[in-house]
């Protein structure tokens, strides 16, 4: 329907954080030198846990898309759908979390802890609002699809809070990745493999990590 694109892309820039975030945590570096081994232990356990957790974040954005553009989909279908495209996220992200934390500080970095608490602070954040979206999705009524179109909307017009905690989430990656944590982190093979198969994070709202509450709202409103 005319005049929900705006809120499609709207979502499409706040929901995509994921990759975002993956990318951030999967920079290349430059820098030849020597890297402490304990660091590269450090980075091997972090980045380890990229990979599942980056597939689980694509894979639900995929589900999402294949949803929309079958524009015969029940509300039914769009927000079993939903529900489990945000849970998935939101475990992603906690997933993310709990190896950051669990790996502890970076060794020998200056304010490695407290760096790496912003991140692990941030991905818990991100966690938790995935969580809450799955929880306004299931409410929904499924029986009339205007009310359903109408509250995917509502939601859509919530992602203020989510794109302020995925700019946050890649700042404070950004933060902790610096200098040596950053040459121990490119040296990881499962890190490489993230970068190599992420699309740029600018393009990302525009190539395909589609919203789920935005773009299912245009379908089942145009259904």
């Amino acid at each position: 329907m005319e005049g929900t694109d705006p809120v499609n892309k709207k979502l499409a820039a706040a929901l995509s954080g994921g990759a975002v975030l993956v990318v951030a945590l999967s920079g290349c570096s430059s820098n030849n030198k020597s890297t402490d081994p304990k660091l590269i232990a450090w980075a091997k356990t972090v980045c380890d846990a990229v990979p599942a957790q980056d597939a689980k974040i694509k894979a639900a954005n995929e589900a999402i898309s294949t949803a929309v553009s079958d524009t015969t989909s029940s509300p039914a279908t769009i927000q079993k759908t939903d529900s489990k495209a945000f849970q998935d996220m939101s475990d992603a992200y906690k997933a993310l979390a709990s190896a950051i934390s669990g790996a502890g500080a970076p060794p020998g970095v200056a304010e490695g802890a407290k760096r790496q608490q912003n991140v692990v602070t941030t991905l818990n954040s991100l966690s938790a609002s995935y969580a809450d979206l799955k929880k306004k999705v299931d409410a929904l009524n499924t029986k009339n699809q205007a009310k359903f179109a109408s509250g995917l909307q509502d939601i859509a017009s919530q992602t203020t809070q989510l794109e302020t905690q995925s700019k946050s989430g890649t700042a404070a990656l950004q933060a902790l990745e610096q200098g040596e944590v950053k040459d121990a982190i490119a040296e990881q093979a499962s890190c490489k493999k993230v970068s190599t198969t992420t699309t740029d994070p600018a393009a990302t709202p525009a190539s395909g990590s589609t919203s789920s509450a935005s773009a299912s709202a245009s379908a089942s409103t145009a259904g």
